[in-house]
């Protein structure tokens, strides 16, 4: 497994960035009719829903264990 440190400043950064992109790949899904590519399309979007989750788990818990100060 890999780790990434961030700062606090990478990481709400990369925070908005998912969070933007999210939101496309929510209106990318409504309009995919082939399944292979919605069925890629809706695992990415489970990663990035995590990955979002996990960031801002982390700045509420003062940005411990995921990026270094």
């Amino acid at each position: 497994m890999a780790n990434v440190e961030l700062n606090p400043k990478e990481a709400g950064l990369l925070k908005e960035i998912l969070i933007r992109y999210y939101a496309d790949i929510r209106f990318e899904i409504a309009d995919t009719d082939d399944k292979e590519f919605l069925k890629f399309l809706k695992e990415r979007e489970a990663f990035m829903r995590n990955l979002i989750k996990r960031l801002e788990k982390a700045e509420r818990e003062g940005l411990e264990g995921l990026m270094t100060p």
